[in-house]
């Protein structure tokens, strides 16, 4: 996956729109992923591992259907696929309810599945006497309940896409999120898990993927792969 950026941005729409008419733009190419390759196949629990800006997540995307690769192919059936990301898809100016709707209709779900679904939402997020507040008074914390209460509340797809959704909330929030997905993981889903926790990786998962600045360093047993994470992470700068 390749991406194309300035090399040097803009730090004014003024300087934007001469350096537009002088054409004067120059941009480089980056390469997100580079030759990335790995299975999964049906059952299996798999997890992603890497540093911030290895490519974890824009896997993910293309995956799910919300990329497309510059080169290579993926084979998925996307119609089985879910992929749950917190912090997405919420306006601010709007209350906790109607941002229940707005996040509800961006991942797919009807009206009519929301209005079902509308209290388990709310008290899985212990949002009870929130949601006519505007999600701008909201605490951090706050908002990723709701977004993981949202997220999590239909049935377990076939194929689970999980983006950073283990580390929302306070201690006792987490708890109750990692016992939900556990629930989601062991319902017979295929799935896919990105997470900067080892831990997680190696309680959930039956095999593990590490990325690393966009190249594949390693893949199988998930402890195998989590040590060997581990000691790069402790070599010194």
């Amino acid at each position: 996956m390749q991406f194309r950026r300035a090399k040097d941005e803009a730090t004014s729409i003024k300087e934007l729109l001469v350096r537009t008419l002088r054409r004067e733009h120059s941009y480089e190419e980056f390469k997100a992923l580079d030759n990335i390759s790995f299975t999964v196949h049906q059952g299996e629990v798999a997890g992603i591992i890497g540093t911030n800006g290895s490519g974890k997540s824009t896997m993910l995307k293309i995956i799910s259907g919300a990329l497309i690769p510059t080169s290579g192919t993926v084979e998925v059936d996307r119609r089985k696929v879910q992929l749950l990301t917190l912090g997405t898809g919420f306006d601010v100016e709007l209350t906790g309810r109607e941002n229940v709707y707005l996040n509800g209709a961006i991942i797919g779900y009807t009206r009519e599945y929301i209005d079902e679904k509308y209290s388990d939402i709310v008290k899985f997020a212990e949002l009870e006497g929130f949601m006519e507040e505007k999600v701008r008074n909201y605490s951090s914390g706050m908002v990723s309940r709701l977004g993981f209460a949202i997220a999590t509340v239909r049935d377990t797809p076939e194929i689970l896409i999980l983006d950073e959704v283990l580390s929302v909330g306070d201690m006792f929030f987490r708890q109750k999120s990692e016992a939900r997905i556990r629930e989601m993981i062991h319902g017979g889903s295929t799935v896919l898990i990105v997470s900067h926790s080892t831990s997680v990786i190696r309680n959930n998962c039956t095999k593990a993927i590490w990325i690393e600045k966009g190249r594949l360093r390693a893949q199988g047993d998930p402890r195998d792969v989590c040590d060997a994470y581990e000691k790069l992470k402790e070599v010194p700068k």
